[in-house]
């Protein structure tokens, strides 16, 4: 019995144990990132849109669900460090699955860039391709995502306050 419970508890230990990357607290723009979980209501052209954000994987990810209402569209993103900078993976409702890279927070500022995408027809598809996070008050931010469509972009503008 005693041998049980030791190991009972090993695995227990084992499965609580927060994995280092993601205790250290090393990079600051893992920590903007993570300092957004919660909800969030705010605007998108003028009309009401949702987000929140919380920590999966052990805290090693950041899940965001964007609800936009103009459209009735739901998109989850998902946020990680991958060494000193920081990736995501969009899953859009166009279908296919942006993947843009953060180098780091300057001047208050996150600015991820297009990787590549999944689920593309053609290289002319619509796609997101740039993501900028600013963050004008501890309780406000702003995102702007880019779209592109063959040589056309067109950028919208979320600006969120935290729900309280």
């Amino acid at each position: 019995m005693r041998e049980r419970i030791g190991i009972l508890a090993a695995v227990l230990a084992t499965s609580l144990t927060v994995p280092a990357a993601a205790a250290e607290g090393g990079n600051p723009s893992w920590d903007k990132l993570k300092s957004l979980v919660g909800d969030w209501v705010g605007t998108y052209e003028g009309q009401p849109a949702r987000v929140s954000y919380r920590l999966v994987s052990r805290g090693t990810a950041l899940e965001e669900t964007l609800d936009v209402e103009v459209d009735r569209s739901q998109m989850v993103t998902i946020y990680h460090p991958d060494g000193a900078s920081l990736l995501m993976t969009h899953y859009c409702d166009m279908g296919n699955q942006s993947r843009m890279r953060a180098t780091g927070l300057t001047g208050g500022r996150l600015d991820f860039v297009y990787v590549d995408a999944s689920n593309l027809k053609s290289k002319d598809d619509h796609v997101m391709s740039r993501l900028v996070l600013s963050f004008p008050g501890e309780d406000r931010f702003v995102q702007e995502w880019t779209s592109k469509q063959g040589a056309k972009e067109h950028t919208g503008r979320f600006e969120f306050t935290r729900k309280k």
